[in-house]
């Protein structure tokens, strides 16, 4: 008999996950806002730079549904395919029906965030001792949405991919039943190697700095607004030295943090806490030893826009909606600030970029002393923001696992 996997969210991920599962031990279902939307297979495209075809998958989905009744209390495992700061919502949304008698597997193809402290919460909250989490460090795949519920195309995997899970223990057979059919499998190469920790992932320094040093760079040179859509610039093809050495200074200040944790534990092993090129280096083997050309040179990069909404007045500015606030700041930058806080770290990039955040989206989020305005209710309500204090946590020895 298969095993049930449940993925909760619809994003791009999702639209590769499903193709990438035919003829693995699963049958699959969709907890989704738009289950409508949902066809019974969905398929993918492997597309180069170019836009040449270089393979099609494509895989059955056996159910769509809003509904948590429905699918959650007959999951193996549990997949998060949404943005970050969806995950703790959904989590409590889907915990009431995890069945509490067998061991239930519950992942995110997107470590960001502190993925172990929200399952923890949960756990707690709603005695689900039977949980093994895990997490990717990044996304696997580079993949899009060609048509929402039926078509996703995917630019092909990481050449090497990393995830966590606990109790530790737990690796081989997630590996062996998911992990390698969704990369390996497929692509002959992205074999996912064991993180022994969940920080690594929360601190990474993929999205969280890549994005918001980028938008304060924009903002830099161009202001709030653009007059015509044609006027912004895109987000990676169009990458200056201007927020190349914004993401340098972000970097260093995360090494910072990284290199205190490690000072104060030199035990564990932390190997997977790198910073932005040796992670490039690794996630795509490539030799790159420059950060504007990572992106300019991207192959993979170069069709991404920025995320513009046009205002009252007709122009056209940086979506204050987007993940790259909700994810990145409040789920990113917020919880290296606080760490740095309490490691007496200066910070001064993160500040900027706070300080940008803020301005944005109109809310209080750091002080004028740079320091977290914690009891700000724009940060401390529910869920909003990733920070550690809000599970609880008081000192960064609270936040390591």
């Amino acid at each position: 008999m298969k095993k049930k996997l449940v993925i909760c969210g619809g994003g791009s991920s999702a639209h590769t996950l499903i193709p990438l599962l035919d003829g693995s031990i699963f049958d699959v279902s969709i907890y989704t806002s738009r289950p409508a939307q949902w066809h019974s297979r969905i398929d993918l495209e492997w597309h180069n730079p170019a836009g040449e075809v270089l393979g099609t998958y494509s895989g059955a989905l056996t159910a769509a549904s809003s509904n948590p009744a429905e699918l959650i209390p007959s999951a193996d495992y549990i997949v998060f395919c949404m943005p970050v700061h969806q995950y703790r919502v959904a989590l409590h949304a889907i915990a009431p029906y995890i069945d509490h008698h067998k061991t239930v597997f519950i992942g995110t193809l997107y470590g960001q965030g502190g993925w172990n402290w929200m399952i923890n919460e949960v756990k707690t909250l709603y005695g689900l001792d039977n949980i093994v989490a895990f997490a990717f460090g990044l996304i696997p795949w580079v993949c899009r949405i060609i048509q929402y519920g039926k078509t996703g195309v995917t630019y092909g995997c990481k050449a090497a991919n990393y995830a966590a899970c606990t109790p530790a223990s737990y690796f081989p057979t997630i590996n062996a039943e998911l992990l390698d059919h969704i990369c390996h499998h497929w692509f002959g190469k992205g074999a996912v190697q064991q993180c022994s920790n969940f920080l690594s992932l929360t601190l990474s320094v993929d999205n969280q700095i890549i994005h918001t040093s980028r938008c304060l760079g924009l903002y830099k040179v161009h202001g709030l607004t653009w007059q015509h859509r044609d006027d912004v610039p895109w987000f990676y093809k169009d990458y200056d030295d201007i927020s190349a050495n914004l993401l340098s200074s972000l970097d260093a200040e995360y090494t910072l943090v990284r290199n205190a944790i490690k000072a104060l534990h030199p035990e564990r092993d932390y190997r997977y806490m790198m910073d932005y090129l040796a992670l490039e280096r690794f996630s795509y083997q490539s030799h790159n030893t420059d950060i504007k050309q990572s992106f300019v040179t991207s192959q993979t990069l170069t069709s991404i826009g920025t995320p513009v909404v046009q205002n009252a007045e007709g122009l056209w500015e940086i979506d204050r909606t987007s993940r790259f606030f909700l994810d990145d700041i409040y789920y990113g930058n917020c919880i290296a600030k606080w760490m740095a806080e309490q490691l007496g770290i200066p910070t001064p990039t993160i500040d900027e970029i706070l300080r940008w955040a803020q301005m944005v989206r109109q809310e209080a989020i750091i002080g004028p002393d740079n320091h977290l305005l914690i009891d700000s209710p724009d940060l401390k309500e529910p869920m909003k923001s990733g920070i550690p204090a809000y599970y609880g946590f008081h000192t960064i020895e609270d936040c390591i696992d």
